[in-house]
């Protein structure tokens, strides 16, 4: 039997028999399979087709339409690529990679490369398939919101001090009442045409007063300050800071959306929203964690659970009139973040979510940056003047607020520079604001000019704050 299996000569010089039956099997089906083919084509020829019916002419036959799925994939491919390598570039001059994420996709808007080569623009990202990369950046951004709230410590907010709250909370209104007293000055030339006062003021004010959570945790830990009392400190300051955010910036958008009588339906909406997920969603959500903590592994079923969760949240807030993220990130938030759950589960779509889906969300917006409507003397003195106000009201609330807490000056001086960390949080709410009509896009060029200024210059003023032996820093705020 092995003689007859593996040929006659068992040295592998002569190729076994069946083999050469298969071969010529294969060959004889297909020669067979084409012959019919061609009888029953022929025999299709003489064939006619039916007549369309009245009144649907325009439903038979489809317009010619772009490569719109080869173009996404080489938006992709290109958008991941130039991130990795601004990343790149971001260890050498120690700083946080979504900055240069955000300039990867401006070099790739209109700003730059829509200038310089307005065919490769074209070709890379042509119109068709913006409104496919505007939904992959916004799926993209409520999967990152539900991480972070997913890695939003909620014990940090009730074992630190009433200081803690006081600080974030000086670092939000004074910042958001200093963006209301700039759409007075701003409201006439550079908000969206048919937009309320009180609607522009509220998402300027909350542009102004949000801190960028994840970006902030990032640049404590490249300066090696997340464990250090200073870090714990102004995390916990950032998380109240956080909530606060994005609560009004739920209010911002409720109000955006509703007009008249509504407001108030809106309002009754999101607090039974919250409601609904403070009381069913996260005592069944912790009793999951529970159960999950004696499994070594995340079933693919509670993942699926999981992500419906997330998805119903979001699904529930837009419906609403809250945005999709503030759902997101509520879902996230009830999630106990020192659980397996939480560390599985954020091991599994981080990737998906910050490497892939992220970085579109930062073309995007880069691509409504258009640096070019920035085309006077007058333009570039209000997004200075934007700057200036921003990072002070941000930077003096915080300091001061923190020095009357007791920490002393160069501390609290040290946590406001922190405070002031803008990036991905503003670009979120900026990116709303212009969605929903809000603000216009020579306003929304602006503000992201004065987030990634505000950003970068972090790391640099507190290193000079700090010096070299960050691990001495005090940082803690008495009981």
């Amino acid at each position: 039997m092995t003689t007859l299996a593996t040929g006659a000569c068992g040295d592998g010089r002569h190729a076994p028999p069946i083999r050469w039956r298969v071969w010529a099997i294969y060959a004889l089906a297909v020669a067979v399979a084409f012959v019919l083919f061609s009888l029953i084509e022929s025999a299709g020829a003489r064939l006619v087709a039916p007549a369309v019916l009245a009144g649907r002419a325009g439903a038979s036959a489809k317009p010619a339409q772009p490569h719109v799925l080869l173009h996404v994939l080489l938006t992709l491919l290109t958008v991941i690529g130039v991130a990795r390598l601004l990343g790149m570039l971001s260890r050498y001059l120690e700083q946080p990679p979504v900055i240069f994420e955000v300039l990867a996709g401006i070099m790739l808007g209109p700003s730059l490369l829509g200038t310089v080569a307005p065919g490769v623009s074209a070709f890379l990202i042509p119109p068709a398939t913006l409104p496919l990369l505007q939904v992959l950046s916004e799926v993209g951004v409520v999967l990152f919101m539900f991480l972070v709230g997913l890695e939003l410590d909620v014990s940090l907010l009730r074992t630190r001090t009433h200081a803690v709250v006081a600080i974030s909370h000086a670092s939000i209104v004074v910042p958001f009442l200093l963006g209301a007293v700039l759409a007075l000055w701003l409201y006439s030339g550079l908000a969206a045409p048919g937009v309320s006062f009180p609607v522009f003021a509220m998402f300027l004010g909350v542009a102004m007063s949000v801190t960028a959570f994840p970006v902030l945790a990032r640049i404590l830990t490249d300066l090696n300050l997340h464990h250090t009392p200073l870090g714990m400190t102004v995390l916990s300051c950032a998380a109240v800071d956080d909530v606060t955010a994005w609560c009004l910036l739920a209010a911002a958008v409720g109000a955006a959306q509703a007009h008249g009588g509504s407001v108030i339906r809106t309002l009754v909406l999101t607090a039974s929203f919250v409601g609904v997920v403070l009381v069913l969603a996260r005592p069944a959500l912790g009793c999951l964690a529970r159960r999950q903590e004696r499994i070594e592994k995340l079933a693919q079923r509670t993942l699926s659970l999981v992500l419906m969760c997330v998805l119903g949240s979001a699904l529930a807030a837009e419906a609403i009139g809250i945005h999709a993220l503030f759902g997101a990130f509520l879902l996230g938030a009830v999630i106990p973040s020192e659980s397996r759950i939480a560390r599985e589960l954020a091991a599994k779509l981080e990737d998906v979510a910050v490497t892939l889906l992220l970085p579109v969300f930062f073309a995007v917006t880069g691509m409504r940056t258009q640096l070019g409507l920035l085309d006077g003397a007058a333009a570039w003195a209000i997004c200075g003047v934007l700057i200036a106000v921003a990072s002070l009201g941000k930077v003096g609330s915080s300091s001061l607020a923190a020095r009357l807490a007791g920490l002393p000056w160069s501390e609290a001086a040290a946590l406001g520079v922190l405070m002031n960390t803008r990036g991905l949080m503003q670009l979120v709410v900026l990116d709303a604001g212009l969605d929903l009509g809000v603000i216009s896009p020579t306003l929304f060029t602006m503000m992201v000019v004065m987030s990634l200024v505000a950003t970068l210059a972090t790391s640099p003023i507190l290193r000079l704050l700090i010096g070299r032996s960050p691990a001495t820093l005090r940082g803690s705020l008495p009981e």
